[in-house]
């Protein structure tokens, strides 16, 4: 089971082409064993929410909001850390603001 804010390795397969990569990213929620996902850049000219080192990232990142998939919880290799709360809800309120009409 994951939770939200947990950011996770796992294997994306990318809408553009066929190839699946290992990637990390922040699970927005679960369900049914369908993990809901924001992708984590490490470019981080990229817009989205910052995720420092001091955070737990391994270097600074770009949580991209824009960047949403559904893996399988079989594909997730790990959890790496939990975002803080503070961080979590940013990201959470965001998504929100972005998909508000």
């Amino acid at each position: 089971m994951f939770r939200p804010g947990d950011v996770i390795i796992t294997n994306v397969q990318f809408t553009d082409s066929q190839e699946i990569k290992i990637r990390p990213a922040v699970v927005l929620f679960e369900e049914l064993g369908n993990v809901i996902i924001a992708g984590i850049t490490s470019n981080t000219k990229m817009k989205g929410i910052s995720l420092l080192k001091t955070e737990g990232a391994i270097k600074d990142s770009v949580i991209k909001l824009n960047y949403i998939f559904t893996v399988s919880e079989e594909l997730v290799s790990k959890v790496l850390f939990q975002l803080s709360k503070k961080r979590n809800t940013l990201s959470l309120q965001n998504l929100i603001r972005n998909l508000s009409f």
